[in-house]
């Protein structure tokens, strides 16, 4: 794991243009309109960075709709966890968690599960299919080649003074080939992956806030103190038992989340249930030993819930997309205990995992990328208590890393009604497509009655103030040097390599464009 200060680059290989395939929410066969990059490797800064401008990861594959053309336009939201009360709603699946794991009770009734992500049975089937035809690593071998040779001949030359200062500045080969030479798409490959199906969706009772709503807001002014004042003790980052208990709140106040979650079990529960954390790493031993049951549990997932063919489901297809991550691990001083990156979180029921949380832990947010769960267990509602779980870890995280403070729910698609369940998780925020700034969901929504596409920001003179200003600073990784875009534009003249790199500046941003290395060959 890499320590806060020796971080080696983000390295991106962008696909210009844009690209319509079929949309997995809507089922238009060419309506999905976005720009893609495969991630080489990525910081947890320039990934945080990236999905507060809108993108968002599948693997490797870094993707961003394009707003104001795509079928369904997709909004990054978040939830404020620290100001969070659960619902009603959200309390009874608590609460029947709780019953089935001390008297071993079976709720009746429908299951109010909702996934993170759409059901895109469809479209998902499609794009691992597309990316195993493809010859990745025999067009990576001959990169890495390219390389080599490149690095061998500039080590020959290495004692002699360099003529640019901002010209070459050299990467060793070995850190080359760890990211550029791992079997993944170069730039002869262009690869589009749509989001994927996750977490279930349930719309069937939005909140109400009519009548109750003086008493809501001051239990969610209570709350609030109650929060800051921080109840969170008995959260484990690596292992969290749920029959441990935290202190319980005083009589005249309601639970928190953490209340309902840790309530204590008798001595004689009819069931266990741990959760574990788990990096997302083959050299990690605990995710090593689990891997197996892991990918059995996906398998039952995919074909039950997506009704996934068994060859559309494999081990390669789990692996590049729920194991594959870009994110470099990293510690900080002031860090989460766990580290940042990408981690499975595992609900081990009575010995066995029942559903698996796919999250990466940034530097503002835990951000929610996939979950798959035993269908047998459906009756647990484990859409919605895996993101409850995944509020309060946010909330233990925050405790000792002030900053990190938000949970990302992926994409809010109003214009889907099976994607409008994130909205019930509030107080929640909403990113404007145009200025990236965040504005409360309630602000949104009349907006988005009236219309698929909306700029949130109402101030209409406000732009985005992360915008590429200066696109000659973008860094470029050229052979075996970094350079300047301005150094490097003089030895690559072609008009359409001028517009895919500008356009590349346009979507990512100036702070990303200069630290993040566009690979161009």
């Amino acid at each position: 794991m890499a320590s806060w200060a020796r971080l080696s680059p983000s390295i991106v290989e962008y696909f210009e243009g844009e690209d319509f395939y079929r949309c997995g929410y809507c089922k238009n066969e060419t309506g999905s309109r976005s720009n893609g990059m495969w991630a080489h490797s990525m910081t947890v800064q320039d990934y945080q960075d990236l999905i507060d401008r809108g993108w968002r990861r599948s693997g490797k594959y870094v993707y961003k709709p394009v707003m104001n053309q795509t079928c369904c336009p997709q909004y990054t939201i978040r939830c404020r966890p620290l100001q969070f009360q659960p619902s009603k709603s959200h309390k009874k699946v608590l609460k029947k968690m709780l019953k089935f794991l001390a008297k071993g009770e079976i709720s009746k009734g429908n299951c109010e599960d909702e996934p993170m992500e759409p059901t895109a049975e469809d479209a998902v089937a499609g794009d691992f299919a597309l990316i195993n035809k493809l010859d990745i690593q025999c067009d990576l071998t001959a990169l890495s080649d390219d390389l080599r040779e490149s690095l061998e001949s500039e080590e020959k030359q290495k004692g002699k003074s360099s003529k640019r200062e901002d010209a070459n500045e050299l990467i060793q080969s070995q850190d080359i080939e760890e990211k550029l030479g791992s079997g993944e798409p170069s730039r002869s490959v262009k690869v589009h992956t749509v989001p994927k199906p996750g977490k279930g969706a349930d719309l069937s009772k939005p909140p109400c806030r009519k009548a109750k709503e003086i008493r809501k807001e001051r239990k969610r002014l209570k709350l609030m103190r109650q929060n800051r004042a921080g109840e969170l003790e008995g959260l484990q980052a690596q292992c969290e038992p749920l029959s441990s208990s935290p202190p319980k709140a005083k009589s005249n106040q309601p639970k928190s989340l953490e209340d309902l979650i840790f309530e204590s079990l008798p001595e004689n529960a009819s069931h266990k249930l741990e959760v574990r954390l788990v990096p997302v790493s083959f050299e990690d031993p605990e995710f090593k030993s689990s891997f197996s049951q892991s990918f059995s549990l996906y398998v039952k997932y995919q074909m039950a819930i997506h009704q996934d063919p068994p060859d559309e489901c494999g081990k390669t297809e789990f692996t590049r997309f729920l194991c594959s991550s870009p994110l470099e691990a990293e510690t900080s001083p002031n860090g989460p205990d766990c580290g940042y990156g990408s981690f499975h979180q595992q609900y081990w029921l009575d010995g066995k995992i029942i559903a698996v949380g796919v999250i990466d832990v940034l530097p503002h947010c835990v951000s929610s990328v996939y979950l798959y769960y035993d269908p047998d267990y459906s009756f647990l509602s484990l859409g919605v208590y895996s993101a409850l779980r995944e509020i309060a870890f946010t909330r233990h995280l925050h405790e000792k890393t002030s900053q990190l403070s938000y949970y990302y729910m992926g994409f809010y698609i109003h214009s889907c009604p099976k994607m409008k369940y994130k909205g019930q998780y509030r107080p929640s925020d909403l990113l404007c497509p145009e200025t990236y700034v965040w504005v409360p969901i309630e602000q949104c929504l009349p907006s988005l009655e009236n219309s698929k596409y909306c700029r949130f920001n109402q101030d209409s003179e406000a732009v985005d103030e992360g915008r590429s200003k200066e696109p000659d600073r973008l860094q470029v990784l050229y052979k075996k040097a970094i350079m300047p875009y301005g150094v490097y534009k003089k030895q690559q003249r072609d008009p359409r390599d001028e517009a895919a790199v500008l356009q590349y500046a346009a979507l990512v941003g100036q702070a990303c464009s200069e630290r993040m290395l566009l690979f161009r060959n």
